[in-house]
């Protein structure tokens, strides 16, 4: 937006709030005494939101409306209220500790809103026109008690034509009826992880209006819409606006800059497509969020009726194989490898609403400081705002459709034909909403099948509505073979589909950790991630083992990988950053590098005890670059030691590495501490082969004491196995006996279960995977003597996809499952 607009705005902006009489900053104060940013010390009834909300279509001249209105929560089938129950700040939902209120509505009410405006005696020569950006979830709309219509949907932006309901004088009035069924019935209405009894990764219910309210003149004719596409090889910018008003005699001049420099202009019938061609065509990517400014100039006979100016980038996404045969993600016909978090958008606060466009941008660039690329927008859609600060700081957007969980085989065909057409339009309103931002590149319109229903149609409708982005027809194990990718989720993982002939294989969801935060936590006990951790130091160790194991898939074929999350949300304590956005728990100078794929050496082995002599270490970097080591402790820098052979270790030694690129980029160090270990002693040998087995009925959420339990079923088996226990949820399993090792030396053990499991060795806690998580694989080292040692493995089993094996590794074995003939009880 131009800096005249900016002053125009403002000063409609205070007439406005002259007319409506300011409310007293006492009338208004947060609700309740949980956490928040710090951004909410910004926010009051005279500084809430003020920027303009439509980045891509702007007019010098608007009102907003956010502020101080009347509110009242009634009983769903009650009329206007005939008194007030107090203020309420828009635009934060209701539940919200920034809207001043605080409450829930539920399904059996409604939430009402009112207040008056002055519109100024010049808007009279034109139309007027009243922009909702989202409210959540059956709007009706009274101006001076006429109805200006009834919206449906939480997260579409919605507009009325009011100039026939507004009165030639005095205040005009604005009424609003909200009725939002959440979870409570079987609607399936879209509402992302919405629900009144908040747990796990599902959170609080926003009802009303949560996204800015404002008011702005247009004449009587005037550019509705402006739909933009770029085509690179051609250098060129289409616009496509849509006009409401009489159409005759109406033509269209467009003109382009770039950095204040003429780029390319056209002009022609406005019902025509404007063709601009581009001089010297800069590329919009990440690396570069070149934008174009836009001017486009509707005339009748010459005269200027109505302008609006914009911005466009020039960008192309798609899949196509790299010179490896992998499909990949290409942006601007490179491949492109996209990595960035799952990103809910919640605010302790403002709950969906950024208590400031400061904070809103705050997570964009702390996801850029990180080294990442891109982010999903997962089941929820933002103001304008966000993608436009994506467009200027270069984050690619994947943009789901919030999710409607629901029973559909409840419901009647009837009511599943009225359910599915809402759902479909507010799909097409959203995608018409967002189309012009050239940083979204993919549409996903479900996730883990939450409401997922015709999965193949949906996916070529979307491809065929907006054929210049890509469509992962589902994130998350419901994958139906449709779109341009195939996707799976993994926690912690990471892992990634099957290279697929015509697709690109992407990880839409993986990590999950958790680190809870004293003093930055939405509630002091129950907070989790998909593994937890209790300090800074481990939290960090195991996020830099899931990306040193990402990078080698994208060697294999992976194509883009979405971390989660961007920031804790209520409960869920695996963010990047605190649910308060006060920590941010990676320092961006060391864990940038990572992230770009700049990984730290890698020890050819995974162990670090010996029982010889001696100890052989290799290392290995990506290809580019050059080690350096140090055995004092030291951190290695560019002069120290260069790798070029194997390092012998005779006695205790810390090896520390680091991978040089020639640019100057240095990863993280990768540190070991190497040592001599005794042997434990073997004992005697088992009477039997196999082991011993019991299974435990219950639910549970981490591993029991096994002691307090009693056996539902018992038995022996040659290994072990979970599906013993002939259930699919809600059990526990302990085996126990002996196991063989050949050869004197260091082993090392790996279990891989989902969900917990603890592996006990020679009376040793070895290896713990404990909480309920997918499939996870974790190992640890311990030297044996030739011969038998005691065995414990213990394991639980919660719902949802249940898994466990044992392996090692040792002298003479490669890692693999532990055979039958090394059991014995």
């Amino acid at each position: 937006m131009n800096r005249a607009a900016v002053r125009l705005s403002l000063a409609v902006l205070v007439a406005f709030a002259a007319a409506c009489g300011p409310e007293p900053a006492t009338s208004w104060k947060p609700a309740g005494d949980r956490i928040a940013t710090r951004w909410a010390a910004e926010v009051g009834p005279e500084s809430v939101l003020p920027e303009y909300p439509r980045p891509q279509l702007v007019r010098p001249e608007w009102a907003g409306l956010n502020g101080l209105w009347d509110y009242a929560i009634t009983a769903r089938d009650a009329g206007r209220p005939a008194a007030w129950d107090g203020k309420i700040l828009v635009p934060f939902a209701v539940e919200s500790s920034l809207s001043g209120v605080g409450k829930p509505v539920g399904i059996g009410n409604a939430l009402w809103y009112r207040r008056t405006v002055d519109v100024p005696k010049a808007w009279r020569s034109g139309r007027v026109l009243l922009h909702f950006g989202a409210v959540d979830w059956e709007c009706t709309v009274w101006v001076n008690g006429r109805e200006a219509g009834t919206h449906r949907g939480g997260y579409d932006p919605f507009t009325y034509d009011v100039t026939g309901l507004l009165k030639r004088g005095g205040g005009q009035e604005i009424v609003l009826r909200v009725w939002d069924p959440t979870d409570e019935d079987n609607r399936g209405i879209a509402r992302g992880k919405q629900v009144m009894k908040p747990h796990g990764i599902f959170y609080t219910a926003v009802t009303g209006v949560w996204q800015t309210v404002w008011m702005e003149p247009v004449p009587e004719t005037y550019i509705a819409r402006l739909d933009v596409t770029s085509d690179i090889r051609a250098g060129t910018l289409t616009f496509r606006p849509r006009i409401v008003g009489d159409p005759a005699g109406l033509s269209l001049a467009v003109t382009v800059e770039r950095n204040g420099t003429a780029a390319g202009s056209a002009r022609g019938p406005a019902a025509v497509a404007a063709v601009v061609g581009l001089d010297r065509p800069a590329l919009w990517s990440p690396d570069d969020p070149a934008l174009y400014d836009v001017k486009v100039s509707l005339a009748r006979e010459g005269r200027e009726i109505d302008a609006v100016t914009s911005y466009a980038g020039l960008r192309e996404i798609s899949v196509a194989k790299d010179r490896h045969g992998f499909n990949r993600l290409f942006l601007n016909g490179e491949p492109l490898f996209q990595f960035g978090p799952l990103d809910q958008g919640w605010w302790p606060d403002g709950l969906y609403t950024a208590p400031t466009d400061a904070a809103l941008r705050y997570d964009l660039e702390t996801i850029k400081g990180l080294g990442l690329n891109m982010l999903r927008k997962h089941v929820k859609v933002e103001p304008d705002r966000l993608y436009s600060w994506c467009d200027r700081l270069g984050l690619l957007v994947w943009q789901d459709m919030p999710s409607a969980l629901y029973e559909r085989e409840a419901m009647a065909a009837d009511d599943l034909a009225v359910r599915d057409a809402q759902f479909e339009g507010e799909w097409k309103a959203v995608m018409d909403a967002l189309r012009n931002h050239p940083s979204i590149v993919m549409w996903v319109p479900f996730n883990e099948g939450w409401g997922q229903y015709d999965t193949e149609r949906i996916a070529a409708w979307t491809k065929s509505y907006d054929p210049t982005r890509l469509v992962n027809n589902a994130s998350g194990w419901t994958d139906k073979g449709a779109g341009d990718t195939v996707d799976i989720h993994s926690y912690p993982g990471p892992d990634m589909p099957k290279p697929e002939e015509r697709r690109a294989a992407v990880l839409g969801e993986f990590g999950g950790l958790g680190l809870p935060l004293t003093g930055h936590l939405w509630q002091a006990e129950g907070n989790w991630g998909y593994r937890n951790f209790d300090d800074t130091a481990a939290f960090e160790a195991r996020y830099t083992e899931l990306i040193k194991n990402l990078y080698p898939l994208v060697d294999r074929g992976l194509a883009a990988a979405v971390y989660t999350q961007t920031s804790d949300c209520e409960v869920e304590v695996n963010g990047l950053l605190t649910y308060d956005r006060a920590v941010l728990k990676l320092d961006p100078a060391r864990f940038s590098p990572l992230n770009r794929g700049f990984l730290p050496p890698r020890f050819l082995t995974d162990q670090s005890l010996f029982v010889g002599p001696y100890l052989v270490v290799e290392l290995s970097a990506r290809p580019g670059a050059t080690i350096r080591y140090t055995l004092d402790g030291a951190d290695p820098d560019p002069a120290s030691a260069l790798y070029e052979k194997p390092i012998e270790i005779v006695r205790e030694t810390t090896v520390k590495a680091r991978a040089f690129w020639p640019d100057g980029t240095a990863s993280l160090a990768e540190i070991r501490t190497f040592r001599r270990a005794e042997p434990l002693p073997a004992v005697s040998a088992p009477g039997a082969k196999g082991l011993a087995w019991e299974s435990f009925e219950g639910t549970f959420d981490k591993l029991p004491d096994f002691g307090t339990l009693t056996a539902a079923r018992t038995g022996t088996t040659a290994r072990p196995d979970a599906s013993l226990a002939g259930l699919e949820t809600r059990f526990a399993m302990r085996f126990r006996g002996f196991v063989r090792v050949p050869r004197e030396g260091v082993y090392i053990f790996y279990i891989s279960s989902d969900d917990g499991s603890k592996l006990t060795l020679a009376g040793r806690e070895l290896v713990a995977i404990d909480g309920v998580h997918g499939m996870t694989e974790e190992g640890a080292e311990i030297a044996l003597g030739a011969g038998w040692h005691p065995f414990e493995l213990v394991y639980f089993q919660s719902t949802g996809d249940m898994g466990l094996d044992l392996a090692w590794s040792g002298p003479g074995i490669k890692k693999g499952p532990v055979p039958a003939s090394a059991f014995g009880h």
